[in-house]
Order: structure tokens, then sequence, then C-alpha cells
């Protein structure tokens, strides 16, 4: 009861302060699971959320039409060695467009792989709703639209790029 009691509260403040990690030992299914659509920030936060707990279907789906390895096997491929994901959200604007409302999210992702390799990635995610109200079933919530991230060198606190864009 007390390692889900941490998991919970260290899951709370991860929400307040834009960092979402879980301890190593809570990786997989002892993480909380999250789910929120309601922003692109806490969105990008529920992929890693897939990700920790290794729920690959969920983490895929959250790209919508738009899956970032081509196949779902290529995206399960792609974290076959990792064992611990943390990602920073950094400020998030939302731009309106032709009935859809983007949302840029900067942010910096640590990874640690089976060797204890840590390695940091920065980047843009774009998150996507079409206008709910103009909707025809099946709806189509909020998605990632696309993701650009390189390996940086920069410390993982420091990695969140100031500002992202949306697609023009």
């Amino acid at each position: 009861m007390h390692h889900r009691a941490f998991a919970s509260l260290a899951l709370s403040a991860a929400l307040l302060t834009g960092t979402f990690a879980v301890p190593h030992a809570a990786f997989a299914q002892d993480a909380p699971y999250v789910d929120d659509r309601s922003d692109g920030a806490k969105l990008v936060q529920s992929l890693y959320n897939a990700i920790e707990r290794k729920e690959y279907a969920r983490a895929y789906a959250y790209f919508g039409d738009k899956p970032p390895a081509g196949d779902y096997a290529s995206f399960v491929l792609g974290y076959k060695n990792t064992v611990d994901v943390e990602v920073k959200t950094g400020v998030v604007t939302q731009e309106g467009a032709a009935g859809s409302l983007y949302a840029p999210v900067p942010v910096a992702v640590r990874s640690v792989d089976k060797d204890g390799k840590e390695r940091v990635f920065a980047g843009c995610y774009v998150t996507r709703i079409v206008n709910a109200a103009i909707q025809e079933p099946p709806f189509t919530p909020l998605h990632i639209e696309s993701a650009e991230l390189g390996e940086v060198k920069t410390p993982f606190a420091e990695a969140v790029p100031k500002v992202c864009h949306s697609p023009s």
C-alpha cells in the first residue's frame, strides 16, 4: 500500500509541475494508469504513462491515424530495451486553424535502457482535435498529429525547448 501511495503522490506532483516520471521500481503495471486527453501536455504525459506501463497499443492509439513508426510492430520494437522513461513538458499554446485546434507541446524525454544507458531527447509534439461540435460519429478525440524529437546532449532538466509551433 505504501508503494501505491507514493506512486499516486508522485503522479499528483507530476501533473502539477509538468514533469512526469514514475520510480523505476514502479515501472510497468505498478505505475498508476493515466489517460487524460483534456489538453496537449496531458495527452503527451498519458503517452509516456502508457509506455511506462508497457501498454503499447494504448500509446500507439494516441497518434490517431498518423502513427510515428509506420506499423505497430515497429513501434513496439522501438521500446524493446527501454526500462524507464520520464517526460517533461514546457509551455503549451493553442492555435485554431480550419476547424481544428492545434496545441504544440515542447518536451524533453529521458530514457534508460536495459544496460543502464541514459539518453535525452528534445523536441515538439503537436496535438490536434477537430471541433467537437461539428464531428459525426465515430468521434475523434484529441490526438498526436506529429512528433519531432531528436537526441540532445543537454541535461534533461534543461532540455525542454522554449517554444514549438503549429503546422502552417
